[in-house]
């Protein structure tokens, strides 16, 4: 027994162990796994309390995106909403401009003719002055007729126009 190999084997393994249990490499090794545990704990805690920060900055960039995005609706509705009254605003002013326009055309075609009434009507007493001169000229002769000729075409002026 003492010459096989299994029993040295066997026998130096216990001398291994008590040697260990002496030395306390069982409390550094336990330690060791302490520690270790430890450290994966810590860099556990510390990723889920990195992920729930990832979370909370999530939730609040969505919050600021769904904000922005109201906020473009707003911008948006608004700018409709001008557009819609600067249309109706620029649409009121042209028609406001095309009645003005209008009145002013109907106004200069009133003067226009009163003003061809009045040509008219001198352009008339003109003529009866002409003819009325010449009638009373190829009737009338003489001083009396001079003078009546002139207080007719006076008279005559005076009353057309």
């Amino acid at each position: 027994m003492l010459l096989e190999a299994e029993f040295w084997v066997a026998a130096s393994f216990v001398i291994l162990l008590i040697a260990f249990g002496y030395l306390g490499v069982h409390r550094k090794l336990n330690a060791a796994l302490d520690e270790r545990s430890a450290r994966i704990k810590a860099e556990l805690d510390e990723a889920r309390r990195l992920k729930e920060e990832a979370a909370a900055l999530l939730a609040g960039y969505q919050s600021r995106q769904q904000d922005a995005e109201e906020e473009a609706r707003g911008i948006i509705a608004t700018a409709q909403a001008e557009a819609e009254r600067m249309a109706a605003e620029a649409q009121t002013k042209m028609e406001e401009f095309v009645a003005r326009r209008s009145k002013l055309a109907e106004t200069k075609i009133a003067q226009a003719e009163v003003q061809a009434v009045a040509d008219v009507r001198a352009a008339a007493a003109e003529a009866a002055t002409a003819a009325a001169e010449r009638i009373l000229r190829d009737t009338v002769k003489g001083k009396v007729a001079d003078d009546l000729l002139v207080q007719g075409i006076e008279d005559v002026k005076k009353r057309l126009n």
